[in-house]
């Protein structure tokens, strides 16, 4: 039997102080997809500036991104995924609505985690929680 892969990714950014999470789903990971989570991010926080904490993979220090004017990228040291609250969103997702499951398609998986992510982005207080390490929740947010 030849064993047939599929892929479906979810990029997500959070603000720890608040609890807001954001979400898409795409099919493909690399500059273009990251372009667009980042067009939608601004998008829906029109009216803020944005800074966003980035780790190091490839699409997100791609020389075609697109960074919208209401945002700024900080990248966290290589290697340092403890430092990046969206970890804890993923472990959360992959142990409340992923553990031991077997999905008869990519749509199934894709609705389950639709599922998560609805709960987890009305669940402000607590993604809070999860992703409000002190370093970060601690930072001053006015600018001089």
């Amino acid at each position: 039997m030849q064993i047939v892969r599929e892929y479906t990714y979810l990029f997500g950014a959070t603000s720890p102080h608040d609890g807001v999470l954001d979400t898409l789903i795409l099919p493909e990971v690399n500059a273009e997809a990251m372009s667009l989570f980042l067009a939608e991010v601004a998008l829906r926080h029109s009216q803020d500036y944005i800074l966003m904490v980035l780790d190091g993979a490839g699409w997100h220090r791609a020389r075609d991104l697109v960074t919208p004017p209401n945002m700024r990228l900080v990248f966290l040291p290589p290697y340092s995924p403890e430092l990046n609250p969206m970890e804890h969103v993923w472990e959360e997702i992959r142990e409340k609505w992923f553990p031991n499951r077997v999905f008869n398609s990519l749509e199934a998986v894709e609705d389950r985690l639709v599922q998560a992510v609805r709960y987890l982005e009305s669940q402000r207080q607590l993604v809070a929680s999860i992703t409000g390490f002190d370093w970060v929740v601690n930072i001053s947010l006015s600018a001089t």
